[in-house]
């Protein structure tokens, strides 16, 4: 379930454009946010109400995605390294395999209702809904949820009650999400730049930082990511893990990519 847990959130991050490309690295010149073609300068910490719902940071879209990328775990107690190739067919499908030490361990299937977990090396199937996930996980996860960190788009849906903050270079846009406090920090190239998900009533909290922006095609991608994930346990006592991740190569594809997710009958007996 570890495994399960570090893929919810390992594959985030990115941007996407129509055609493939190997990404290479430029620095983004854009030193200013535009609101519909006009700078907004606002004082720090004033909110900006009427800045248009849209346009807060730029959400860019694909249909394909393939990439490689290294995840580092870190608990108090433990630290593990893995090597993760990621698929994803845009509002259907991400598919994600697991290596350690060149070995294929476990493959992830995400559709829209479901989350599939083959651990190959122990011969352990889980098929488990997205509330069920939730639970174990301590934060509300959906599949839209884990696409949008995935592309590096604001996770949560734009038309929800909010308000945007300049603070120095970066707007911070504020959203709640029933009982989820979220927010969002947008960089002068106007793509997110930081992300903070608190579950108010138990306090559980993720934050995670985009890093390493470069260019793939017309559209910026973050090749760097750090997450830190500070969850209760049975004790009432915070447990924090740390995940970085760095991609090696992403490819932006129109072409049509197999998912191969293929598990032994008898693991699929009631």
């Amino acid at each position: 379930m570890r495994i399960v847990f570090s893929l919810v959130f390992l594959s985030l991050l990115g941007a996407c454009a129509p055609k493939a490309t190997v990404a290479t690295i430029q620095t983004p010149k854009a030193d200013s946010v535009q609101v519909d073609s006009t700078p907004v300068v606002v004082a720090p910490a004033t909110p900006i109400e009427a800045v248009d719902q849209q346009t807060a940071s730029d959400d860019l879209n694909f249909t394909y995605l393939k990439a490689k990328s290294k995840v580092v775990w870190k608990t108090k107690n433990n630290s593990d390294t893995y090597i993760v190739d990621i698929r994803m067919k845009k509002d259907s499908i991400i598919w994600a395999n697991i290596s350690v030490s060149m070995i294929s361990g476990a493959a992830v299937l995400f559709t829209k209702d479901r989350v599939q977990f083959y651990h190959k090396i122990n011969n352990e199937y889980t098929n488990l809904t997205y509330d069920s996930l939730s639970t174990s996980l301590g934060f509300k996860v959906s599949y839209d949820l884990i696409q949008n960190m995935i592309v590096g788009n604001q996770p949560y849906k734009k038309n929800n009650t909010r308000r945007v903050v300049r603070e120095n270079e970066n707007f911070l846009v504020k959203q709640q999400e029933g009982h989820v406090e979220v927010n969002n920090w947008v960089g002068p190239n106007r793509k997110l730049k930081k992300l903070s998900v608190s579950d108010v009533p138990s306090s559980n909290k993720l934050t995670l930082d985009y890093e390493d922006f470069s260019t793939l095609n017309s559209a910026l991608f973050p090749f760097s990511s750090s997450i830190t994930l500070d969850v209760k346990n049975k004790e009432n006592q915070f447990n924090q893990t740390l995940i970085t991740i760095k991609y090696s190569k992403v490819e932006l594809l129109d072409t049509p990519l197999e998912f191969p997710f293929k598990v032994p009958a008898k693991l699929l007996k009631p």
